[in-house]
Formats: C-alpha cells, structure tokens, sequence
C-alpha cells in the first residue's frame, strides 16, 4: 500500500503524469505519420513509373501530329500551281483582246509564281508540270507581244520633219495614256522573259519590238532630208565658195536630233533605267547608218572639190558636234555613233588646211598677171575664204589644236611631226593659220610677178595692189581684223607693204640719180649748211665742163621724169594704192629736185632751156599722180 503523500504535490504529480501520458500519444501519432510518408513515397514511384511512359508517349504523337500537318500544308502548296494551270490556260491561250490586259497581265502574273513555287521545291514530279507552265508563259508572252506591235503600228506613220521644224513644232510622239498601256505591256514581257523559257537571252522582247517598229518609221521620216543633202551640195562652178547654211545636212541633223528628243521621251517611259540606252540605240540603229552614209557621200564631195567646199567640211563638224554634245545627257549611246560618223568628215577637213596653202601657192605661181599692174582675182578669192574660214572659229579650233601650231604645213606632214594634243590658244593657232595663208599668197604673188614684170614700176604697183586688197579685206572683215590685230601679226602682214613700195621707188632711182651731184657737194665751200642758196655764186664757180654735165643732168632729168609719169599713168592702181604711192615719191624726189634746183636754177638764166619744171610746178606733177 502506498503511502499518501503531500496534498500539495499531489496535484503538480498528477500534472505530470498527463503530460506523460501526452506525450506518449505524440510519440505514437508521429510514428504514424512517419509511416504514412513512407508508404505515400512508396505510393509515388510506383505512379511515376507507371506514367512516365504513357508521357512520352503523347510527346511523341503530338509532335508527329505537327509533321502530319505540316505535310498536308506543304501538299496544298504544292497542289496550288497544278491547279493555277488549269485556272489560267484557257485565259492566257485566249489573249489578252478576250479577258482584259489588266485581267490577262494578272494571269501571266499567277503563272509565273506557280512556276517559281515549283522550282523551289525541286522535285523530280515537277519537272513535266514545270515545262508545261513554261510553255503557258511563252504562250502569253507571244500574244503580248503581238499585242504591243499592235499597238506601236498604230502610231508609225512616216512624218515630215520640215513642216515641224519650220513651224517650231514638237515632233509627233505617242499620246500619254497609250504609253502607259505600252508601258505595262512591256513590263510583262520582260517579267516574263525573266521567268519563262526566254531567261537565258538576258534581255526583254519588249525592247526589240520597239526598236523594230519605231526604227523604220524615223528613218522614213528623215529619207527626204537625206536626199536633200546630197542634191543642195552639187553646184555650178561659178557659184564660188560654199557659203554657210546653204547645205541641208543642217536642217537632216536638226530633224535627227529631234526624233531622238522625242523617242527618248518615249522610251524613258516604256522600259526600265537598265535598258532605255540599248532600246534608243537599237531603235536608231537603221537612222544613224542612213546619217553615215550621208556624210561619206558628202565628204567624197568635199573631197573632189576641196578648195571650195571645205567649208562644208568645217560646217558638218561643227553642227554635229553641237549635237553630241546636246544629246549627250539623254542619249550617251548614240554620241559615240555621231563621232564615228565624223570622222571622215574631220579628217578631210585636217587635210584640207594644208591642202588651201598649197593650192593657194600653185595658184598664185601660174596664175596669168595683167600687164599694167593690176591685182588677180587670186587675191580675192584667198580673202573671201580667210573671211569664211573666221565664220568656222569652233571646228577649227578643234583641228588646229588637234594638229599643233604650224603642222598644217605640208612639209611639217611629211617630215612625220607629230600632231600636238595641247598648244597655245585656241585664236592664237587660227590667227597662225591665217597669216599663214597670207604669206602664202602674198609671197608667191611676188615671186610670179618678179618673173612676169620687167619694170620696177609695175611690179611694185602689183605688189602694192595685191597688198591693198589684203589690208582692205581685213579692214572690212571684223572677224579678220580681230584675228590679225596682234602687233606681231601687223608687223608681219606690213613687211609686204614695205616691199612692195621700196620696188615701185626703185623704179624711180634712176630718176632720182639726176639730182644727185656728189662731185660737187663734196666741196666744202660750195656745200649749203643751211639758209638761201646763192646758186648764181654756185653756178660762176662751175667750170664750163660742170656746168654742161649740170644741164645734162637736167635735161636727163626732164625726160626720166615725163617718162616715169606717163609710165605711172599707164599702170592700174587701186585708189589707196595711187595716194600711197604718189605721197612716198613726193616725199623723196621733192626735196632731192628743190635742193638740185635751188643749187643750179642759174645755169638756165630763166629761158626754159635745160630747166623744164620749177618746184612749184614739179610738186603739181607729183600731186597729179595720186
């Protein structure tokens, strides 16, 4: 039996054993749920190993799910272009007059995505599908074609340049609402030839068929011109020098380069950057042969006729290279077609330069002389054609620089001098030339006319005719008066002068002579330093010996004089000539006779016997022959 204890612990012992027994049940709850966990984590890897395969399993179908699908779309693609076919056979074979341009273009459209589809694919299968959609797009691309010469005959009418160009006309185009239908014509045959059978040609169909239709058309339209040309070019013999503008070729270029205006504007519209220039240059092909040809024939022309009709030769230059440079920022292509279709033309015209300077030297030295000397019409002619040639300033620049300075010079060809690409200015070279031809002229003159003339006097009046007509030319010519302006240039010409006086005084040096008396003026008290002459003191200290060679010289005198004036008289002189000519004699022989008469005036003793004129009437005489 247990002993009772304490009250007061009874209760605190009773507390204990509660918490005791508390704690045993959590004891046995935890165990219960440590071995739930267990069998709950035992429970999960059995489900996981069951599940884990039915997921895999359902990846796998979902994603072959997606491929079946994919599959079934790539078939409906590759259906889509087999079914485009039959959709747009019978529009594409039917042409596009049937179904609309618009409608037909859209179908041509269809077919070549179909066939580009099918090639990316490149599936053996397609090959067939691939030839027959290729065959559908040459079909429809035959039948635009057909469609666009159509249309372009529609609009080729051969025209009449002169009638625009008189009239300051724009030539004939095509109107705007048909060029945009042309224009997508156009774009559909080169889309199709980019994708059909036609890929490998590396161009547009398009751009043949334009070449083909719009080509003849212009150059029927220009035929007249060229025609024109060659019959404004044959002249009389007579007729001269050709003269500036005379020649149709002017008015052929002019229609030329309007029609390439005018096609440009076109084509500009029609095709694409990448082939404008090849379409304007096929389409003008047949026009800048006919061009060619003109100029040969002219140039043949020119040739045969060289001293007169060079200047056509200057005029073709210079009208087409106004032109290339013109037509050059539209049409590059067709500049070097212009240039090649020069060339001849240049080339005559470099040979012609030297060609004027000899011919003008073979001239000069045959030509017949008139007696009384009197200038040739030679003299005229040259200055007619320097005055021409000042008209041609632009291509002969171009010549003359292409030449070099002075290789116009037949020699300087011949020696093998090569041609200089640079040089002095460009008015510096002409004027060269010019004086060149001048000195030609004017030398060979001389030379003919030393050889014809026998007097002094008439060939110093040839000479000073000759150069009268030169220095009036020039006068009258502004263009050769600025070329022959410098001071070299003068002093050049004016050495011509110089000589053709000195002649026509030597003529009168024997003249002169009689009043020369060195014998007595060495004297010293008889020499006059100046003031009135005593010649009574003169003539008393002669002997009788001097003072019959004083009367001789006088008499000689009278009768060289009245012979040299009616010599002078007898001699054609051109009015500028007559003065000059007059005023240098009575500049020399007036003083030389008033001094010679002042001396001996006494030894006639005023009967008129030995002494015929007096100063007075003697500078009469002189001024009479002006």
């Amino acid at each position: 039996m247990v002993a009772p204890r304490n009250t007061a612990y009874a209760e605190e012992s009773a507390e204990v054993e509660v918490l005791y027994a508390n704690l045993e049940k959590l004891n046995r709850l935890t165990k219960k749920i440590q071995g739930s966990m267990v069998r709950l984590e035992t429970s999960g890897k059995v489900v996981k190993e069951a599940i884990g395969p039915i997921y895999s399993n359902t990846q796998s179908l979902q994603i072959t799910n997606s491929n079946i699908d994919k599959v079934n779309d790539a078939i409906d693609r590759l259906r889509q272009p087999l079914d485009a076919k039959n959709r747009e056979d019978g529009t594409i074979r039917a042409g596009p007059q049937n179904s609309g341009l618009k409608a037909y273009i859209m179908a041509m459209k269809r077919v070549e995505k179909a066939l580009v589809d099918l090639s990316t694919t490149n599936l053996r299968s397609n090959q067939q599908a691939m030839t027959d959609f290729n065959d559908l797009l040459n079909i429809g691309s035959l039948k635009l074609q057909e469609t666009l010469r159509a249309e372009l005959n529609q609009h080729v009418t051969p025209v009449e340049p002169l009638h625009y160009l008189t009239k300051g006309l724009q030539f004939p185009s095509i109107p705007e609402d048909t060029i945009a239908h042309l224009a997508q014509l156009c774009s559909a045959i080169g889309s199709a030839s980019i994708h059909g059978l036609q890929r490998s040609k590396g161009e547009n169909p398009a751009m043949k068929i334009y070449a083909e239709t719009r080509g003849p058309y212009i150059t029927a339209s220009l035929q007249n011109l060229a025609i024109a040309s060659m019959n404004t070019v044959k002249r009389r013999p007579t007729d001269g020098p050709y003269k500036q503008g005379t020649n149709g070729i002017g008015i052929y270029s002019n229609a030329l380069e309007a029609f390439i205006i005018t096609e440009h504007g076109i084509i500009q519209q029609m095709f694409s950057g990448a082939q404008q220039g090849l379409v304007l240059q096929a389409t003008f092909l047949s026009a800048m042969g006919e061009y060619s040809k003109t100029l040969r024939e002219l140039n043949q022309y020119i040739k045969a006729n060289l001293m007169t009709d060079c200047f056509l030769a200057f005029e073709i230059i210079e009208i087409v290279m106004k032109m290339s440079y013109d037509i050059e920022p539209k049409a590059a292509e067709l500049k070097s077609l212009l240039v090649e279709a020069l060339r001849p033309v240049r080339e005559t015209a470099k040979s012609s330069l030297s060609e004027l300077l000899e011919e003008t030297k073979r001239k000069a030295s045959t030509v017949p002389l008139p007696p009384d000397g009197g200038s040739v019409p030679l003299v005229e002619e040259v200055m007619n054609s320097l005055a021409t040639l000042t008209g041609y300033e632009d291509p002969l620049s171009s010549i003359l620089t292409s030449l070099g300075d002075g290789n116009w010079h037949a020699k300087s060809k011949a020696s093998g001098s090569a041609p200089l690409d640079v040089g002095p200015d460009t008015k510096v070279l002409l004027s060269h030339f010019i004086l060149d031809m001048l000195e030609a002229l004017m030398t060979s003159l001389e030379a003919r006319g030393r050889a014809f003339h026998r007097s002094k006097a008439a060939l110093g009046v040839f000479l000073s005719n000759v150069f009268c007509i030169v220095d009036r030319s020039i006068r009258q010519t502004p263009e050769l008066a600025q070329k022959l302006g410098a001071p070299d240039s003068i002093a050049r010409i004016d050495t011509f002068r110089k000589r053709a006086t000195s002649t026509y005084l030597d003529a009168w040096k024997e003249t002169s002579q009689y009043l020369l008396d060195v014998q007595y003026t060495s004297r010293g008290a008889q020499r006059n330093s100046g003031g009135n002459v005593d010649s009574s003191a003169i003539v008393k200290s002669l002997s009788s010996k001097d003072r019959d060679a004083i009367k001789d010289k006088f008499k000689s005198f009278n009768a060289s004089f009245d012979e040299m004036v009616s010599r002078h008289k007898t001699l054609h002189m051109e009015r500028e000539v007559r003065t000059v000519l007059s005023r240098e004699l009575q500049t020399v022989l007036e003083p030389l006779y008033a001094r010679f008469y002042d001396r001996y005036v006494e030894i006639d003793k005023g009967r008129g016997k030995y002494i015929k004129y007096d100063k007075a009437s003697l500078s009469v005489q002189l001024a009479q022959l002006s």
